[in-house]
């Protein structure tokens, strides 16, 4: 049985592209990672200071280690000086 993740991030105002370039960043080393079965950075079309990752982790402790990895690390530097609120993480089980 996979995990899914769900993280929603809402950025302060004139950090949007900003948003959306450490996102996208993030796809490739994911990707790479073992474990890492899909990431997907979305944009809501109607407010482009929400945006929303779609993720699937082939179980927990691959999710666990990404969170280690130095790119993570990085993004979560840099989300730190630009999100309006805290990143919402979440994780879903099918059944």
């Amino acid at each position: 049985m996979t995990l899914h993740v769900v993280a929603e991030l809402r950025v302060t105002a004139g950090n949007e592209d900003r948003l959306r370039t450490a996102l996208e960043a993030m796809i490739e080393p994911s990707l790479a990672e073992p474990g890492c079965l899909s990431y997907q950075p979305f944009t809501n079309p109607n407010d482009p200071a929400h945006m929303v990752v779609v993720e699937e982790w082939q179980d927990a402790d691959a999710l666990e280690k990404h969170f280690t990895t130095e790119h993570f690390q990085h993004v979560a530097g840099v989300l730190e000086g630009i999100l309006a609120e805290p990143m919402i993480i979440r994780r879903l089980i099918a059944e």
